[in-house]
């Protein structure tokens, strides 16, 4: 456990105090991006569900406040945080140093990426550098992009890849399904679920995570009273046993403090 979790312990949770960072008194709104199941979706009912909605729903719920999900589209998350939209952004957020200049994180997560095809298309890829030469897909912002970038400039520097990006996962896929693009590089949870809910529409050709990230949670800079009061919820959760056995269904991991350092560029 990362020690400013377990040091957030010592806050104690009295749920109006901590929640005095909140934009309404009781209440807690979150910033997510409804469109990438299995984190952060629209279940049936049009009831928001996934990973960071169950975690959020727990948060909340410890710091004694009642929560609320706003659909917003991923690349105007910082955005809306930072404009006094809702209070934190819970949206499977990669963790960036650039994004650290930007708002404050709470890491939660550590997970990595896939590629899929169109089943019809023949096409497979075991690794990012098959990738040259070949158009590829990304949701909007992504943190893997800068890998592609990288790889543009060393090992696909003959024949570099067509990096498009889409505001949403759901229409990469759909590009993909297609033809517009050859494959899309997603989160491996999250291809994971599109290929089974496409029913062998599309296929995941690696068998490995690459570029890991930590994932965190986002707060308006400075907001430190809603930042610990999220910390303190997180640390409670660990100690009851909700925390990991919610890392544990979704097959995501929790990222040390070091790797936390090491994503923000300390």
């Amino acid at each position: 456990m990362m020690k400013y979790l377990l040091l957030a312990l010592s806050l104690g949770l009295p749920g109006t105090a901590l929640a005095q960072g909140t934009l309404a008194e009781g209440k807690l709104a979150v910033g997510s991006d409804l469109t990438y199941p299995p984190y952060n979706y629209f279940a049936d009912g049009n009831v928001p569900a996934g990973f960071d909605v169950e975690m959020m729903t727990e948060i909340a719920r410890i710091m004694g406040v009642e929560q609320q999900f706003l659909d917003t589209r991923f690349e105007n998350l910082i955005l809306g945080v930072d404009g006094g939209q809702f209070d934190v952004i819970a949206s499977t957020l990669y963790v960036n140093p650039d994004r650290a200049k930007q708002i404050d994180y709470i890491p939660y997560m550590r997970t990595g990426v896939s590629i899929a095809v169109a089943t019809t298309s023949g096409l497979s890829f075991a690794n990012p550098d098959e990738l040259c030469g070949h158009v590829v897909g990304s949701i909007k912002g992504a943190a893997w992009l800068a890998e592609i970038a990288k790889l543009n400039e060393t090992t696909c520097k003959d024949t570099p890849i067509d990096s498009r990006e889409f505001p949403t996962s759901p229409e990469v896929t759909q590009a993909l399904m297609s033809g517009g693009i050859e494959a899309q590089i997603e989160d491996s949870a999250v291809l994971a679920a599109a290929a089974q809910m496409l029913e062998g529409k599309v296929r995941v050709t690696t068998t490995e995570n690459f570029y890991p990230v930590v994932v965190g949670l986002g707060v308006k800079k400075g907001n430190t009273a809603l930042a610990d009061a999220i910390r303190a919820a997180l640390a409670e959760m660990n100690t009851s046993g909700f925390y990991p056995a919610l890392l544990a269904r979704y097959g995501v991991s929790q990222p040390s403090e070091e790797e936390f350092k090491a994503a923000i560029g300390e």
